[in-house]
């Protein structure tokens, strides 16, 4: 367990740079003012950080944990409606600290990030998909659209958009079985197949 000292001067640390973050960009953050903020000297900074990014990191990867714990991850392989639903739930709980952390020259990566952290999600109950060529472009596909075009339509009413990319996104993928082996708790069709270069049709 961490020391209560080591965790009060962390939360010095993250509160004094999420206040430098709010007014700058990532890059123009000097160690010399969050350590006057902070009330610390720069030895305790580089007790604990190697340096600004290291620190922004783990302040964007604390803030995705619990962004993603989100009740039903596996939604986005057969209830996309329901996953878009419960994604941008959490996101408006997390806005603030998205719009701080994920500005400038870090505005690329939020997406990014999601979808890596749904995909891990999803392969730790799941790990035979791990090679599956459909299940990779499958949440490529409705986390990158879905967040793309929810930001882009929202004015129209976010229960319309929501409803909206569930069923446009989720048209073409609901009948495709995902799994190879083992049970989905979703209720599937099929098993899908894909041609390759040589012309033959491989399950997936």
């Amino acid at each position: 367990m961490m020391d209560m000292r080591v965790k009060k001067t962390k939360r010095s640390i993250i509160n004094a740079f999420l206040e430098l973050r709010s007014k700058m960009p990532l890059e123009k953050i000097r160690i010399n003012e969050l350590c006057r903020i902070a009330e610390i000297n720069k030895s305790t900074f580089y007790a604990h950080y190697q340096d600004i990014y290291q620190l922004s990191e783990e302040v964007e990867q604390e803030v995705l944990q619990s962004y993603l714990n989100i009740p039903h991850p596996e939604y986005v392989l057969c209830n996309t409606e329901g996953f878009v639903r419960e994604l941008f739930q959490a996101f408006y709980a997390h806005e603030r600290l998205f719009h701080i952390l994920f500005s400038g020259s870090r505005s690329s990566v939020l997406t990014e990030k999601i979808a890596e952290g749904i995909r891990e999600l999803i392969l730790r109950q799941y790990p035979q998909y791990a090679d599956n060529p459909v299940f990779h472009t499958l949440i490529t596909y409705r986390v990158y659209g879905s967040c793309y075009a929810f930001q882009e339509s929202k004015d129209y009413g976010e229960e319309l958009v929501i409803s909206l990319i569930g069923k446009l996104a989720g048209q073409d993928f609901e009948e495709f079985a995902l799994q190879r082996e083992g049970s989905f708790s979703c209720q599937q069709k099929e098993t899908w197949t894909i041609k390759r270069d040589d012309g033959k049709r491989q399950k997936v």
